[in-house]
């Protein structure tokens, strides 16, 4: 879904069991480190050095594995998105909408709160014009939800939920379920919490679950 995004990797299928799981190992830890220095710094004020130590590794290390603090930056956004898309999984007509609806609910906020770095990321990347992500947006992105409207458009005409734009109802989701880590501090605050909980994410869970379907006239 997202090759667009894809790093080429010099080593690979050539190199030896043991050397390919240090370099899977060695990124991983590059990108855990990417993906706390961009939510904290953003782009702008993120540097290799940085992650590097974060990481734990030599800062010629990261440009081995990487090149450039722009490459970390799109394979960081590249796994965001693709876990998110692959949340709602490969529905199809014959799914039952209630289901269907509440897992994707329950996933994104779930991301929310075990990811919330990498919600933030993402975030800032489209306040700031998404000069990196702008070309997932306008080609993937949207060929990803015109393909999910046509199963809500089924859905719809099959009497089994209200016929609403599925454009805006994706975009409601979204919002709704990402705000629980971009605005974690707000929320909590409101709640009089240090932090969020666990319980607090499945009340959210219950809650936007409980609205979405009502709204879309779907019975659980």
């Amino acid at each position: 879904m997202v090759h667009s995004f894809d790093i080429e990797d010099d080593g690979g299928a050539d190199e030896a069991p043991q050397g390919g799981r240090i370099r899977q190992r060695n990124k991983a830890r590059i990108i855990a480190a990417a993906e706390k220095v961009f939510a904290e710094r953003g782009y702008d004020g993120a540097t290799t050095a940085e992650i590097a130590e974060i990481a734990g590794l030599a800062k010629s290390n990261v440009h081995y594995y990487f090149g450039t603090k722009e490459a970390i930056y799109r394979e960081v956004v590249a796994g965001i998105v693709d876990l998110w898309l692959k949340a709602f999984g490969e529905i199809t007509a014959e799914d039952d909408p209630a289901t269907a609806i509440s897992a994707y609910i329950r996933q994104k906020l779930l991301y929310s709160r075990k990811r919330p770095l990498a919600s933030r990321i993402f975030a800032t990347e489209i306040i700031r014009g998404a000069p990196i992500l702008r070309p997932f947006l306008e080609v993937d992105l949207r060929d990803w939800v015109e393909a999910k409207a046509k199963v809500l458009a089924l859905w719809a005409a099959q009497g089994r939920m209200d016929a609403v734009s599925p454009h805006h109802f994706f975009f409601m989701i979204w919002a709704a379920t990402q705000t629980y880590a971009d605005f974690a501090s707000q929320i909590s605050a409101v709640l009089g919490h240090k932090r969020l909980r666990e319980a607090d994410f499945e009340q959210a869970i219950a809650t936007v679950t409980a609205i979405v379907l009502k709204g879309c006239g779907i019975k659980a």
